[in-house]
């Protein structure tokens, strides 16, 4: 298992609002070493800017569908976290180039971990690989749903299945060691506008800085479990350094939080409580779960590798918009 003080690791998709909380996660717990490999193309310098000024980060331009940029970025690194991957509005926006971005993406990945006998890859997967489940509790062994969900959605969906079996075969065939996280809604300081359930969050803090009642699409009872960014993080590096591998992972709070209970919060933090939500028809084109159950269980991540999420929702939302505050409103 690769240690992390003294290790060099490799995060694919690194400029983006996850990559830079694991890399803050890593120099804290003092890696030698951290390589962001991004294109660019969707995530910023702006959500890094705060780790290049640090002789241990190394900001490097490629491409995951091209197994060269890969092989260069993961040479020498004791463990890489693949992270590069189109979300589900990018996916619905450009579904060619995410397909191949997902799925040539997680190939080139794997193999670039063989030839550079990377020790072990913690791969991004996603409660969507479990699609529209019904069960009442969601374990890892809960079948993918596709019925009722989205095109964009299965296809998001269908790529982390993929990439979950590409890293157990490459455990098998070839000795990488793995663990995949089965992250559920991420959200925290930092946020971007691309993750379409913490883009709900945005939208309520933004009608609601203008002076303008929040809008909830539908009746409010949709539920997800939001989790903050820092213990996706902590999860991330937890997976790389536990003695237990080979696991796909619930990364989840375990609490379903409906959509009216998120804009109430918000309302709290920013003191604007005299603004009453409006409720209207959810006209979105885009959508992920739209459940009012779900409750992941989040036992075999806590059993096997020891992670238990520390930020709460309240406190969760307190970060998140103090951070935006702290931007102004442009």
């Amino acid at each position: 298992m690769p240690r992390i003080a003294g290790g060099t690791f490799l995060i694919t998709g690194g400029a983006s609002l996850v990559g830079s909380y694991i890399a803050d996660a890593l120099l804290a717990q003092g890696a030698k070493e951290i390589r962001l490999l991004d294109t660019l193309a969707l995530g910023s310098t702006e959500m890094v800017g705060h780790l290049l000024n640090d002789t241990r980060v190394k900001l490097i331009r490629g491409d995951v569908t091209q197994l060269d940029d890969v092989v260069n970025a993961a040479t020498g690194a004791d463990g890489v976290f693949a992270l590069a991957a189109f979300l589900t509005i990018s996916m619905a926006q450009n579904p060619a180039l995410g397909v191949t971005i997902n799925n040539m993406g997680i190939v080139n990945t794997v193999e670039a971990c063989r030839i550079a006998k990377v020790k072990r890859i913690i791969f991004a997967s996603s409660v969507g690989a479990y699609g529209l489940p019904t069960a009442d509790v969601i374990t890892e062994e809960t079948p993918f749903t596709s019925a009722g969900a989205s095109p964009a959605f299965v296809l998001y969906s269908a790529s982390k299945l993929t990439g979950e079996a590409l890293c157990a075969h490459y455990q098998k065939a070839h000795g990488v060691e793995f663990n995949a996280l089965r992250i559920s809604s991420v959200y925290g300081a930092r946020q971007h506008n691309r993750a379409v359930n913490a883009n709900f969050i945005l939208q309520v803090h933004d009608r609601i800085r203008r002076g303008e009642a929040p809008v909830i699409l539908g009746d409010g009872k949709e539920v997800h479990d939001y989790i903050y960014v820092s213990d996706v993080a902590d999860a991330a590096a937890i997976a790389m350094s536990s003695p237990s591998h080979g696991h796909v992972l619930n990364i989840a709070t375990g609490i379903d939080t409906n959509l009216t209970r998120v804009t109430e919060i918000v309302l709290e933090v920013c003191n604007a409580r005299h603004l009453k939500p409006l409720y209207r028809a959810d006209d979105r084109a885009v959508k992920a779960s739209t459940v009012t159950h779900l409750n992941f269980s989040r036992a075999k991540a806590e059993k096997t590798i020891g992670w238990t999420p520390k930020i709460s929702i309240e406190d969760g939302l307190r970060r998140t918009i103090a951070w935006r505050d702290s931007r102004g409103k442009s």
